[in-house]
C-alpha cells in the first residue's frame, strides 16, 4: 500500500518534539538570513472546490511583477476523502486519495498548461474507468511506480508547471469520523455527507497521524496561512488534526485567516454563521485563528432564494461577536459575478496578500 498502514503506530516513526525543533530552527534561521524582496510565503490549508480557488487566485500573482516580489505557494490537503474516483482508487489499489490534489494542482498551473484539460478529463460510461479523472488514475500510476506518492504529487506538478507546492497533510490513511448530535457516529466522509443531522464532533482515524514531511516547515515560515473556504468538517478541521499541526499554528508568526464561507452546506453546517464556524475551530484545536475574511457584498435577492430553495442559507458575520471571540473580522467584496454565490478567486487572493503584507 501506497502510504501508512491505518493500524500502524506511529511512535517510531514520528517525533512530534523533533520535527517541531527543526521546524523553528529553519524559520529562525530564515527570518536572519531572508532578503526583504523574498516572495511572501502563503500556506493555504483546506480541500473541496474551496482550496482551489485560493491557489487559482493566488497563482496568478506567483510570478514578481510591478515591483512585487511574487508569491511562495504551499498548498495543505486533507487526506480523509474516500468518495467517488478517489474512494475507488483507495479501497481498489491503496492509494492516497488524489482527487482534491489534483484539483490544486490543476489550480496553481494557470492559464498556460496545455495538460490541465487532460487532467481533469473524467471517463463516461458505466463500468471500467467510469467516473475516474485522468488525473487521479496518472497520480496513482506514479505512485505506485515510484512507490512513493509524494514523489508523484511532486512530478504531476511539474508536468503541470504548478506555481507552488502542493502537499498532502498527511500520508497515513485516515478516516473521518464523526460524533452527530443525536450521539450516533458515522465513519468515512462519504457517509458522513449522506447522513441526516448536524455534526457534533470530527475526528482521525487513526488519531494524530503524523504530518508529511515539510508541512511544519511551511507553517513555521510563512507570512500567511490561509484556512478555507470550503466543508467545515470534511476540508477545513481534518489538515488542522493532524499531530502537530495546531501546536504550530498557535506557535508560528505567520497571521492565520479564515476565510468565512459565503453559504451553509445542508446536512453539515445548517443554521451556523460565521462564529459558529470560527468556534467549531476553537473548541477542536484551541486558538489558531487571528483573523476571518468575510464577504461585505449581498448576493442578489434572486440567488439568496434560489439557494434557499435547497436548504443553503447566507452565513452571516456579527462583528461584536467575532471581536470577543478573540478573532478580527476583515470584510470586504469577495463576490464572484453570476447567477451563482461563489468566492472571486481574484479578489480573495488580492485581500490575502494585502493583509499578508502588511500584517492584516
Amino acid at each position: 500500500m501506497v502510504g501508512m498502514d491505518v493500524d500502524a503506530p506511529f511512535s517510531e516513526q514520528w517525533s512530534q518534539d523533533d520535527a517541531r525543533n527543526k521546524a523553528q530552527n529553519v524559520a529562525h534561521n530564515e527570518l536572519l538570513q531572508a532578503p526583504k524582496n523574498r516572495p511572501t510565503r502563503i500556506v493555504a490549508m483546506g480541500g473541496g472546490t474551496g482550496l482551489p480557488m485560493v491557489l487559482k487566485g493566488l497563482a496568478r500573482r506567483a510570478a514578481p511583477k510591478g515591483g512585487q516580489p511574487g508569491v511562495d505557494i504551499t498548498a495543505v490537503v486533507a487526506m480523509s476523502d474516500d468518495g467517488g474516483s478517489s474512494g475507488r482508487l483507495r479501497r481498489q489499489h491503496g492509494v492516497l486519495p488524489p482527487g482534491d490534489i489534483r484539483n490544486c494542482l490543476v489550480a496553481l498551473a494557470g492559464g498556460k498548461s496545455a495538460l490541465k484539460d487532460v487532467f481533469q478529463y473524467r471517463f463516461g460510461g458505466a463500468r471500467g474507468l467510469a467516473g475516474h479523472a485522468v488525473g487521479n488514475l496518472l497520480i496513482a500510476a506514479l505512485a505506485e511506480l515510484k512507490g512513493d506518492f509524494l514523489e508523484a504529487v511532486r512530478l504531476s506538478g511539474e508536468l503541470l508547471g504548478a506555481q507552488g507546492q502542493v502537499l498532502p497533510s498527511t500520508l497515513a490513511s485516515v478516516q473521518l469520523v464523526a460524533q452527530m448530535h443525536d450521539d450516533t457516529e458515522v465513519v468515512g466522509e462519504r457517509n458522513i455527507c449522506r447522513a441526516q443531522g448536524r455534526v457534533r464532533r470530527v475526528s482521525l482515524s487513526p488519531r494524530s497521524p503524523p504530518p508529511v514531511d515539510g508541512l511544519l516547515e511551511s507553517i513555521y515560515t510563512a507570512d500567511l496561512i490561509a484556512i478555507g473556504p470550503g466543508s467545515l468538517y470534511s476540508s477545513v478541521l481534518p489538515n488542522l488534526l493532524v499531530d502537530g499541526v495546531a501546536q504550530a499554528l498557535k506557535e508560528t508568526r505567520a497571521l492565520k485567516v479564515m476565510v468565512a464561507n459565503l453559504m451553509t452546506q445542508p446536512g453539515e453546517t445548517d443554521g451556523m454563521n460565521c462564529l459558529d464556524h470560527v468556534q467549531a475551530v476553537i473548541d477542536h484545536v484551541g486558538p489558531v485563528l487571528d483573523a476571518v475574511l468575510v464577504n461585505g457584498r449581498a448576493p442578489s435577492e434572486e440567488s439568496i432564494q434560489r439557494y434557499a430553495r435547497k436548504g443553503s442559507y447566507m452565513v452571516t458575520a456579527e462583528t461584536r461577536e467575532l471581536l470577543s471571540s478573540g478573532v478580527i473580522p476583515v470584510q470586504a467584496d469577495l463576490l464572484k459575478e453570476g447567477s451563482k454565490i461563489r468566492h472571486d478567486s481574484r479578489k480573495v487572493a488580492a485581500c490575502l496578500l494585502k493583509m499578508a503584507r502588511s500584517g492584516l
